[in-house]
């Protein structure tokens, strides 16, 4: 059960902290796995150059993909583009910067699933997965970020509450040629943020712990397999409990 042995599956971002976790788990289990990305720390036999805020490198990636592999079987829109300037404060956001972070990010993803999910139209199957956050589904609690120069981004709950419902209007758009789209909406993940942050998180999180990048693989992982196969327009929620409460 629950087996992605052989399917061709690409992972944009794939060289980012849970990219890379994707990327190792699913050839792990006998998937053909590309990994998609600007840049690589090592680039493997199968990766891909792709930069999903342009659109002639989505479309040439796509082509030499189709080219090698013949079929796209997975799609996992997981990249991560952003301004140097990401994460300052909601009052001192420029407009140029909110509009930049909205264009690269949401418009990347729209990019991706236009590209791949009219592939797979033509293929009559295939499983599209988006990555969102528990920050597009509910509001941020401000207070785990005090002693911290953190923040939360306001565009990041822009960009991905927007893609929630862009995944709910794809599912329904694509529905009838046996193509799923769902997102993963993962909570905190421990990734060397401050002491304090980590502290703060964990005592409010039901779980009290903050996630791992293999807690939010197995959700992808899932949405991939065949067994998932009547299931789409799905926001699977992999957060500890922070949502609930």
């Amino acid at each position: 059960m629950f087996s992605i042995k052989n399917k061709v599956i690409v992972v944009t971002g794939g060289n980012g902290l849970l990219g890379k976790q994707m990327v190792s788990s699913f050839r792990n289990q006998g998937a053909i796995v590309i990994a998609a990305d600007i840049h690589f720390d090592k680039k493997g036999i199968d990766d891909i150059v792709i930069d999903i805020t342009n659109e002639n490198s989505i479309k040439n990636g796509i082509k030499i993909l189709i080219e090698k592999h013949k079929h796209i079987d997975g799609w996992v829109n997981n990249a991560y583009p952003r301004t140097k300037d990401w994460g300052v404060k909601f009052e001192e956001i420029p407009l140029e910067s909110w509009r930049k972070n909205i264009d690269m990010h949401l418009n990347g993803y729209f990019l991706c699933c236009q590209m791949v999910l009219e592939l797979m139209k033509k293929q009559g199957f295939g499983s599209l997965v988006n990555m969102s956050s528990i920050y597009g589904l509910v509001g941020p609690d401000f207070t785990i970020y005090e002693k911290t120069e953190m923040t939360m981004p306001a565009a990041y709950a822009a960009i991905k509450g927007g893609l929630n419902n862009l995944t709910r209007y794809l599912a329904s758009y694509y529905g009838s040629f046996q193509i799923r789209i769902n997102t993963v909406s993962p909570g905190g993940i421990l990734d060397n943020q401050p002491k304090s942050f980590i502290e703060n998180y964990n005592e409010k999180v039901p779980m009290r712990r903050m996630g791992s990048p293999k807690d939010i693989v197995s959700a992808v992982y899932f949405l991939l397999s065949d067994e998932s196969g009547y299931i789409t327009g799905h926001n699977l929620v992999v957060d500890g409990g922070w949502s609930i409460i």
